[in-house]
């Protein structure tokens, strides 16, 4: 049977066809050609999300909402040079020896497995594995050398990027009520409404919570650092540093990597150190669960666990190292809006049962309709009534 196209229809597929391919050409080319400039956009609006609580505590007490951004944006700058002046030559410094000892480790570890399972793995192929020579770690580690000089050069290098990051950031901080204005004037009035209310709970809830993580993570890198340089751990600032950061925004399992790390440095300086860093990850634990968390994060929204931990794997495979940290805040504004725009339902009578973990009853027992009845734990079994022993779950 032959098929038979119609000349004009023909002629108008291969048309599209070609026309959808060169519109894909060019949106990959726009894409690679701006790809990063839009990656600072959203690094900017998360940057004015999280100044958003500061800036609108600023307004509602009396300052102009441009004044009261450049006062918040002035003091992040601020206090990231101050860090910079006070540890940035120390942070370069230890840095840069913790990276020219990663052979090292590497080393003992497998040393260590060999001694204790009787295996006979050999260091320098590993070593060849994990890409871990002498020449790429004297690279690496000649670029973080350089104490403030360094880290000021690296700045120096990324300047632009940065000044146009915190421009925009600016921008929609102290612009924010005009650029709402100037979307919700683009939507039906029947649609308006329902837009400032996302607008306005995305804005609070998220960046409530982008504040009170990096609060968290602040306070979580002071006390790991102070008691790492207490207990003398190797490189003590930036471990310190990095269980701060990765317990908040790596969630679930950020707590155990941000001292498992250190404790595995500190494993074959000191044995005992790697008690005491269990010990202090656990109480510390406590404290922030019990005390700072609720305090922190009192007025916030919470994002569940599996959420966030799957936010933080595809922000990783999106952005790079960096999508880690921004993961959770890019899911706690999609979930806000979610929670705001979506509606929910009541559950029926069976699933609300399953809900609460209760057993749902056979339409075809006879004693469905029996009223619930209540066994004390403790008592006898000679005393229980037939069918009360049936869905006790004592027994």
């Amino acid at each position: 049977m032959a098929v038979i196209f119609e000349p004009r229809a023909f002629r108008w597929a291969v048309v599209w066809v070609f026309l959808i391919f060169f519109g894909y050409r060019v949106a990959a080319w726009i894409w690679d050609s701006t790809g990063s400039f839009w990656f600072l956009m959203l690094l900017a609006w998360l940057l004015s999300i999280a100044m958003e609580p500061a800036v609108a505590w600023l307004s509602n007490h009396g300052w102009r909402r441009g004044l009261g951004s450049g006062m918040v944006l002035l003091g992040i700058i601020a206090a990231s040079v101050l860090f910079l002046v006070v540890f940035g030559g120390l942070f370069a410094t230890q840095l840069s020896e913790l990276v020219t000892s990663i052979p090292d480790l590497i080393v003992n570890i497998v040393n260590w497995i060999n001694s204790r399972f009787g295996t006979t793995l050999d260091p320098g192929h590993i070593l060849d594995q994990f890409n871990v020579n002498a020449g790429t770690i004297a690279s690496i580690a000649s670029d973080l050398a350089g104490g403030v000089l360094g880290v000021l050069g690296l700045v120096f290098g990324t300047l632009f990027d940065g000044v146009t990051m915190l421009v925009f950031a600016f921008y929609f901080s102290a612009d924010a009520p005009r650029i709402r204005r100037l979307v919700g004037s683009w939507l039906p009035q029947r649609h308006q409404k329902v837009f400032l209310t996302v607008w306005d709970i995305a804005t609070i809830k998220t960046g409530g919570f982008v504040v009170s993580k990096v609060v968290l993570a602040a306070l979580s890198a002071f006390f790991h650092c102070t008691f790492f340089y207490l207990i003398d751990i190797p490189y003590w600032l930036p471990m310190g540093l990095f269980a701060g950061v990765v317990s908040q925004f790596i969630p679930t399992i950020g707590t155990y990597i941000g001292v498992a790390i250190p404790a595995l440095f500190a494993a074959f300086n000191d044995p005992w150190d790697v008690v005491w860093i269990a010990i202090f990850a656990t109480v510390y634990q406590q404290i922030e669960s019990y005390i700072f968390t609720p305090r922190v994060s009192r007025a916030t929204m919470d994002v569940h666990p599996a959420i966030a931990l799957a936010s933080v794997f595809i922000g990783v495979a999106l952005f790079g190292p960096i999508g880690a940290i921004i993961g959770i805040p890019l899911a706690a504004a999609v979930i806000a809006i979610v929670e705001t725009y979506g509606e929910r339902y009541e559950l029926v009578p069976e699933l609300r049962a399953r809900t609460k973990g209760e057993k749902p009853a056979r339409p075809d027992d006879p004693l469905s309709g029996a009223p619930e009845v209540t066994v004390p734990a403790g008592t006898p079994l000679s005393q229980l009534q037939p069918g009360e022993l049936d869905d006790d779950p004592t027994t």
